[in-house]
């Protein structure tokens, strides 16, 4: 409350309240103390004139002369504050009395010799004895009579005078206190005054100061403390005006320089605006050039590839087919180049998208080794995976990334690993509910980095080893290319290395759990059961027992061949057989003629032998088992083959019925478009060898003229021609087939560009698809069968008996393509599949109803429904009826009618086959 008072109040409250309280104080004392001496004078009164009274009235009451003491009384009463007084004989009876009745009760107490009195708020009563010594002042005074008691004199005071006093003096008090506190208001108001007025002054010079007006200056204020102040305001403010001319002179100057550094900095920004444009240009021609360098370099890789494909089918000598597949891999390794470069190109360019699907980790790693493997063990080395079992397999992100990372590690350890291990570990380091921190490192025993080549070793282009005596291949990007692709999953990777040692490549990672459990689940068939492995590897024996116990076997590790025969033997006679042997075997430890005598002995005891070996061993080996294909797998060993190969000796699958063929299909009729002859030589001879028509020409205008002159099914485009390309060439076909009312004819772009854009361009210039080039008979075969429903596997040319479809292809009922349809849950593709069956008879019963009726779209309708429904059950024979079907209806081909023919077939054997199946 007193910070909310100014100054001015702050000096009367200063002056008022002490000499208020003072004046309060003194006065309340001195008048308690008066009213305190005025009544005790009033009873000292009163005492004294009742003793005054005894010795005047002391002879009247001798002889109680009544008339002589009412004349007494009646005087006293004349005395100032008497009210009543009264003479009393010695009984206490009345004798004489004056003044109006006594107001308070007779004083009571005392010996009868003292004078005794009693006081209440208006009048005090005194009660004197009167003795016979009272008379000695008298001139009647009798000898011996000094103690008799002669009477009694009462006297009552009256206050009312002492409190008229009282008041008056009260009073009076006040109003020289009232005039003390107003002199003091006058003089505080004159004090505050002679200080506020100062105080205005300097405030209002301090808002002058304050807004900017430093030419104010304070005169003086008649007093030396507010003089100083005023002066140290003026010297304040001549300082601040001083500061002010000086700073607004900065300010110019850095306002001049400032104009100056904007001009300077409008020229830098048009010229880096100029640079920006000419970077943009500059970005814009590199990824020109990388596509038209991959144009230029893909275009002849795909008949070097091609016809290194048509070459290997013909009859040759095996030297002419060992130059074959050089020529084959060194076109790979150029292809594989050529794709880093890219890859690269897209990760500078932030062009690089990065899938998230679920994926099982086990699987990827196994894998990825697998590939690997005959480069490894063409060099005699062992490669091993470990994955830990707390590690969580079942992970949401980029698979294909993950594994081309995988991929560069393991490749780059190969190489530069003459002898020993290569070893890949997945573990766990942080486990979420919903996501879990995986490390994965690849160990090698290989020739081992420096310090130095650790420092390069992730920079673009630069190799750990770049002397002339090198090991040939890469590019330099491999590491690079990986450690951008980490980065952008936001994960790290490092390695750790000792020259001479080897090296350990690691990588940390985030990724999310998959909810689905994508795992390959134990199958009931193997829980259980006992195997026997015997491995001289110690971390490949670590890793196959950690296999098969995950396959629910129970695992019994032996360190040689002999100590396996005879725990065979022993446990067969025990009644406790193996039932599996297991074993890792090369050249080096065990001929293939001792692995048939060791696996008929193992027969002999009831116990199946798996063999693991090198993939450039395979061939020797597989002489020496009965049954090589169903016995022998190259190691690595990959969880999922070696369940699928035991649960297969276990429960041997039963013979699917063969597939009746389906009905003849014309040949498709295929433009092809490629100004290349040897690609277009190509392409025409891996089509016709797959029994289609092609009509070949080599330039834009003749393929627009053959749209026009001929009816063809699909049109295959190269996209880079000269004069009209393949993008205009496909509008100029859009344009006549608009103008004449004709069905769209599918075309499909030939290119060998491999840039993100690629697809969104071709497919805005009128295109349908696009193919990559190198070109394969599977590609070939898959775009036609998509475009046109008919199969080039099927297709015969017209005169041509009817061709029996591959039952591997067209299978009526294939349960393992179910199995993987469904994600490997048994359950679930069975219900898919009990699902698909129970609408069988409904829908054919709906299509035929649509075919009587004529309603093309209703026949669309339903037999999409079934193509839909298909894809997800293992029946490649209905899914591709259902395909060509649809197909065939949607453009109105003549050949529709003969399609639905086929899919009514298809639907009939798949339902008799589920039939004899259940």
């Amino acid at each position: 409350m007193l910070d909310r008072l100014g100054i001015r109040s702050r000096v009367l409250l200063l002056a008022l309240l002490p000499a208020s309280l003072m004046a309060l104080v003194l006065g309340c004392y001195f008048n308690w103390q008066q009213q305190a001496e005025l009544r005790v004078q009033l009873l000292q009164r009163g005492t004294l004139l009742a003793e005054q009274l005894a010795p005047l009235a002391a002879p009247s009451l001798a002889r109680q002369a009544r008339g002589q003491l009412e004349r007494v009384a009646a005087e006293a009463l004349e005395q100032s504050d008497v009210r009543a007084v009264t003479f009393l004989a010695p009984d206490r009876s009345r004798l004489a009395h004056a003044g109006p009745s006594m107001v308070n009760p007779p004083p009571s107490g005392g010996t009868g010799t003292q004078l005794l009195e009693r006081s209440g708020n208006d009048a005090t009563r005194y009660l004197m004895p009167v003795f016979g010594h009272h008379r000695d002042l008298a001139t009647d005074a009798v000898q011996g009579e000094s103690e008799r008691l002669l009477g009694w004199v009462e006297v009552e005071v009256s206050h009312d005078g002492a409190l008229l006093r009282g008041y008056r003096n009260l009073f009076t008090s006040m109003l020289l206190i009232l005039a003390c506190l107003g002199l003091t208001v006058l003089l505080a108001l004159r004090m505050s005054r002679a200080i506020n007025q100062p105080l205005h002054r300097i405030q209002h010079a301090v808002n002058q100061l304050r807004d900017g007006n430093l030419e104010e200056r304070l005169p003086a204020m008649g007093s030396h403390e507010l003089d100083e102040l005023a002066a140290g305001i003026n010297r304040m403010a001549q300082t601040l005006h001083s500061a002010h001319e000086e700073l607004q002179h900065s300010i110019d100057q850095a306002t001049e320089d400032v104009r100056q550094n904007l001009e300077t900095i409008e020229i830098q920004n048009i010229e880096l605006d100029m640079a920006r444009k000419e970077a943009l240009e500059a970005s814009r021609i590199k990824s020109e050039f990388l596509a038209n360098m991959s144009h230029e370099i893909r275009t002849p890789l795909n008949g070097i590839v091609g016809f290194t494909h048509l070459l290997q089918k013909s009859e040759l000598t095996p030297r002419q087919l060992d130059y074959l597949g050089t020529i084959e891999k060194s076109a790979d390794s150029l292809l594989g180049i050529i794709n880093e470069i890219l890859d690269f190109s897209k990760i500078e360019a932030g062009k690089l998208v990065l899938d998230s699907i679920p994926f099982n980790l086990r699987d990827l790693i196994q894998d990825t080794l697998t590939i690997l493997a005959p480069a490894a063990h063409a060099k005699q080395l062992e490669l091993v995976s470990l994955v830990y079992r707390d590690t969580p397999l079942s992970l949401i992100g980029d698979p294909l990334r993950l594994k081309q990372i995988l991929t560069n590690l393991v490749s780059n350890a190969i190489k530069f690993t003459r002898e020993g291990t290569i070893v890949v570990r997945a573990m766990v380091e942080e486990d979420h509910e919903d996501s879990a921190q995986l490390r994965i490192s690849v160990q090698d025993t290989g020739i081992g980095l420096s310090p130095q080549d650790v420092r390069a070793l992730f920079q673009a282009f630069s190799q750990a080893d770049n002397s002339l005596s090198r090991e040939p291949g890469g590019t330099g990007l491999g590491l690079v290319i990986s450690k951008r692709l980490i980065e952008q999953m936001g994960g790290e990777i490092g390695v750790d290395s000792t020259p001479g040692e080897g090296s350990q490549f690691w990588i940390t990672l985030t990724l999310p759990k998959a909810h689905d459990d994508l795992d390959h689940s134990q199958p009931q068939a193997l829980l259980g059961r006992r195997v026997a492995i015997v491995e001289g590897h110690e971390l490949a024996c670590q890793a196959l027992e950690h296999q098969l116990e995950d396959c629910g076997l129970k695992v019994t590790a032996f360190s040689s061949f002999d100590q396996l025969i005879h725990a065979v033997e022993a446990a067969a006679q025990a009644q406790l057989p193996f039932e599996f042997a297991v074993l890792g075997v090369c050249l080096a430890t065990l001929s293939p003629e001792h692995l048939g005598h060791i696996n008929s002995q193992l027969e002999q005891h009831g116990c199946q032998c798996v063999v693991l070996c090198p993939t450039t061993e395979q061939a020797l080996y597989h002489p020496y088992l009965p049954n090589g294909y169903g016995q022998l797998l190259s190691k690595p060993s990959c969880t999922r083959k070696l369940r699928r190969l035991l649960q297969e000796i276990v429960q041997p699958r039963r013979a699917l019925l063969e597939p009746q063929a389906l009905p003849g299909q014309r040949s498709p009729r295929v433009l092809c478009v490629d100004d290349n002859p040897a690609n277009l030589l190509l392409v025409q001879t891996l089509l016709e060898d797959m029994c289609a028509t092609v009509v070949a020409v080599d330039n834009g205008p003749a393929a627009v003229q053959a749209v026009k002159d001929e009816a063809f099914d699909l049109v295959l485009m190269d996209v880079q021609m000269p004069g009209m390309d393949g993008c205009a060439c496909t509008e100029q076909i859009r344009r006549w087939e608009a103008s004449q009312g004709e069905q769209a004819l599918p075309i499909v772009a030939l290119t060998a560009h491999a840039m993100a854009n690629e697809k969104r361009a071709l497919l805005h210039s009128g295109m349908d698809d696009y193919l990559t080039k190198p070109i394969s008979e599977r590609q070939l075969a898959q775009v036609v069968l998509k475009w046109t429903g008919l199969n080039l596997s099927a297709a015969q040319p017209t005169g041509t008996p009817e061709p029996t479809l591959d039952s591997s292809e067209l299978r009526v009922l294939d349960p393992e393509e179910g199995l993987r349809l469904a994600a490997g849950k048994p359950d679930l593709a069975a219900d898919m599949l009990a699902m698909l069956l129970a609408s069988l008879e409904a829908d054919r019963q709906a299509i035929g109803a649509a075919r009587e009726a004529g309603d093309r779209q209703a026949m669309i309708e339903r037999v999409h429904r079934l193509n839909g429904a298909s894809r997800y059950c293992g029946v490649p024979q209905l899914r591709a009826a259902c395909q060509r079907s649809e197909t065939l209806l949607k453009q109105q081909h003549p050949q529709m009618l003969q399609a639905l023919d086929d899919l009514d077939h298809a639907i009939t054997r798949l339902a008799a086959q589920a039939h004899l199946g259940a």
